[in-house]
């Protein structure tokens, strides 16, 4: 793999969330149509891609949701691509922080692991579709 340009950056989720919904917001104020063929496969890939995110625990996150939390990671000596999969992902298990984090037998006690996984469960919004299957159950239990 061949890097292009050197200062380009990773985004997070919300970041692509974030930039999708405005750009979407911008074509439905200018009145934009589907012209080409293009176009229209743009308009589905951004379809697909919102719909996806907006199921997700980015949807619920705010840049000082992101800022709180990369500074609540600093202490944990993990590499930028680390953070930000722990952002997108948002691991609830020993198991999950195993496969996102590089090494982690080596670089973590269990200790270190279950303090990222109540960090991160602090620090981040949880993920919508569950709680709401949460409330669902909830709801559910409570009529019988």
């Amino acid at each position: 793999m061949e890097v292009k340009n050197s200062s380009a950056a990773m985004l997070s989720n919300y970041e692509v969330f974030k930039l999708l919904t405005d750009l979407k917001e911008q074509r439905k104020d200018s009145g934009k149509n589907k012209h080409s063929a293009g176009q229209q496969n743009l308009n589905t890939i951004m379809y697909e891609t919102l719909k996806y995110l907006s199921k997700t625990p980015c949807s619920r996150q705010s840049p000082e949701i992101v800022k709180e939390f990369l500074n609540t990671m600093m202490p944990h000596k993990l590499t930028k691509a680390e953070k930000l999969q722990l952002l997108n992902q948002r691991p609830q298990t020993a198991v999950e922080i195993q496969l996102l984090v590089e090494e982690s037998e080596e670089r973590l006690s269990e200790e270190q692991i279950e303090e990222l996984i109540q960090t991160v469960s602090a620090a981040l919004p949880g993920d919508p579709e569950l709680e709401n299957a949460d409330a669902e159950t909830e709801e559910g239990g409570e009529q019988s």
